[in-house]
Order: C-alpha cells, then sequence, then structure tokens
C-alpha cells in the first residue's frame, strides 16, 4: 500500500510541475520577461518546485531529516542518475562555461551547506535567507554573464513561444491544477515514505535519499532522457548543476525560513554530505578525461555504477 501511495504521490508531483512550469511561463510573457531571464530563473524555479513542496510539508509535518535527504538526494540523482543515463544514450557536450562558472558555484554551495548544518545541527531562518541572498547574487552574476556573451538559452524543449498568447484564465486555472497536485503530491509522498521507512525497518533518511529525492528529480530525468534519445546535442551539464545550485539555495532556503530544519541523523553530516561531495568534483577531471568536454558512454556507466552503489550501501548500512 505503502508503495501505491508513492506511487501516485509522484504521479501528482510530475503533473503539477508539468503545469506550473507553463503557468509560469506564461505569466512570465504577460509580465513581458525577456526569454533569457525566465530560461534561467522561471523555468529553474518552477522544476524545483516538487524539490521544494515536498521539504517544506516534510519539515511542518516534524520530518526534518526528509527535508535535507530530499535535496541531497535529488542533487546526487541529478549527477549519477540523470547525467549518467542521459551520456549512456547519447554523448554529452559540455561548454566552458561549465568549469569557469557553473562548477565552481555548485562547490561553493554544496561545501557551503555542510558548514551551515555542522552549527548547530540546524538550519535556521537566518541561513536560509542567507542562502537566498547568495541565490540572488548567482543569478544575477549569471543574467550578466548570459547578456555579455548574447547567450542564447535553448528554450525549445522548456519554453513554448505559444505560451505567450495564453489567457489569463487558462494561466489561473493552471496555477491552481500544478499548486493542488504539487501539494497533494508532496503529501502522499511523504506520507508513503514514512510509512514504507517503517515497513522496511530503514531510517526516514534513506527513503529521503532514495527514493523521494528520484522521484522529485523526475522532471530533470524525463527531459533529460527525451533530448537524448531525440539526439538533442543542447544537453547541457550546466542546466543540471543550476539545478543543484537551486535546489540547495531555494528548497533548503525558503525551507528554513518557513520552519528551521533540524539535521537529526548524523549520517547526513558524516556520510550523505560526502557523497554529494565526490559526485560534484568528480565532474571536473571526467569533463577532460579521455576527451575535452565530452561526457562519453563509459562515463555514463561509471557515474550510474557509483550512483547504485550509493544507493545500495545506504539501504545495507541502515
Amino acid at each position: 500500500m505503502s508503495i501505491l501511495i508513492i506511487l501516485l504521490g509522484l504521479m501528482l508531483l510530475v503533473v503539477g510541475g508539468v503545469y506550473l512550469v507553463r503557468s509560469s511561463v506564461a505569466l512570465s510573457f504577460r509580465l513581458h520577461i525577456s526569454k533569457m531571464v525566465i530560461g534561467l530563473t522561471v523555468v529553474s524555479f518552477a522544476t524545483s518546485a516538487p524539490e521544494l513542496l515536498v521539504s517544506v510539508q516534510a519539515a511542518l509535518d516534524g520530518f526534518p531529516d526528509i527535508a535535507i535527504g530530499n535535496v541531497i538526494g535529488s542533487n546526487i540523482a541529478n549527477i549519477g542518475l540523470v547525467l549518467g543515463i542521459t551520456a549512456i544514450i547519447s554523448t554529452l557536450y559540455i561548454d566552458k562555461d561549465f568549469y569557469k562558472f557553473n562548477w565552481p558555484v555548485m562547490m561553493l554551495f554544496s561545501i557551503s551547506l555542510y558548514f551551515i548544518m555542522q552549527s548547530g545541527n540546524i538550519i535556521d531562518r537566518g541561513e536560509g535567507i542567507g542562502l537566498l541572498l547568495a541565490l540572488c547574487i548567482y543569478l544575477w552574476v549569471l543574467i550578466a554573464r548570459a547578456r555579455r556573451s548574447r547567450t542564447q538559452i535553448a528554450i525549445d524543449t522548456e519554453i513554448n513561444t505559444a505560451l505567450s498568447n495564453t489567457s489569463n484564465f487558462k494561466i489561473t486555472l493552471w496555477l491552481i491544477i500544478g499548486g493542488v497536485a504539487l501539494w497533494g503530491g508532496s503529501e502522499l509522498l511523504i506520507k508513503g515514505a514514512v510509512d514504507l521507512a517503517e515497513k522496511m525497518r530503514v531510517s526516514q533518511r534513506v527513503i529521503a535519499i532514495s527514493i523521494v529525492a528520484i522521484g522529485t528529480s523526475v522532471p530533470e530525468f524525463a527531459t533529460s532522457i527525451i533530448a537524448a534519445l531525440n539526439k538533442e546535442k543542447a544537453i547541457s551539464l550546466g542546466n543540471i548543476i543550476g539545478s543543484n545550485i537551486f535546489n540547495i539555495a531555494s528548497v533548503l532556503g525558503i525551507t528554513a525560513i518557513i520552519k528551521p530544519i533540524s539535521v537529526i541523523s548524523e549520517k547526513i553530516l558524516t556520510n550523505d554530505i560526502f557523497w554529494l561531495w565526490g559526485f560534484a568534483f568528480v565532474l571536473l577531471p571526467l569533463a577532460f578525461l579521455p576527451k575535452k568536454f565530452r561526457l562519453s558512454r563509459y562515463i555514463g556507466i561509471i557515474l550510474f555504477v557509483a550512483y547504485a552503489t550509493f544507493i545500495g550501501l545506504a539501504f545495507i548500512k541502515s
């Protein structure tokens, strides 16, 4: 029964995420926001909505390990699972912005998260505000860099220009559907995750970094797989890295402002965060070996096997 509840919750999260992205983009066109800004900000926030709703709901329900584990697990899944499987399907090409800007920022946020959690074993409201301010600075620099280089944002798969003609009624309806679906999906996912953890006699943290995290990473996973199957070469490693930055800064930042998040399980600080660092760090040498700016099928296999090892060890050691 727990698995059915989880599956229903995941399905609602996917539906809610899709409608929220569409309504957010349509509303942005109505407000005459440029496509570049929409691509760099609005879509990123909208696709992080499943993680946000799940983490906020988990914190409010008194399950802080799920709130934190969801974010750390999602970031690991984005690299090990999403990038891994996508690279296996089709070679990924990396732009130079990866190691000049996006990767260092992701590492900075990932390392900062450890020290924030270690300080008092809690992410308080002040630290949540700090994370959001840091995100605002990142976005300001990101948009400034894109404008200077006249970057063309690939929006074919994420932003449909036809949405610019969407009526106010449709935008409102999509927002309502997306909001209700995300709320209902997060409620069911957390309920199912807690029940499953009790039945399997594993910690809520393990379920959070595995099943819950994979579920909230579905939007990124689906988009990347579809693009790879269609042989699209515009899949950017920067998109995944950007998602990881948003997960830490916006999801944990907003959640902590609403309700401070206590670090209950010590394994978050002694195990999970180091796995996150490892997956994040290894992307740099992999981007240059054996060929520069390419993630081949072999690298995809390495990432996927590493992710499977992480999940397997999490359950074995629980």
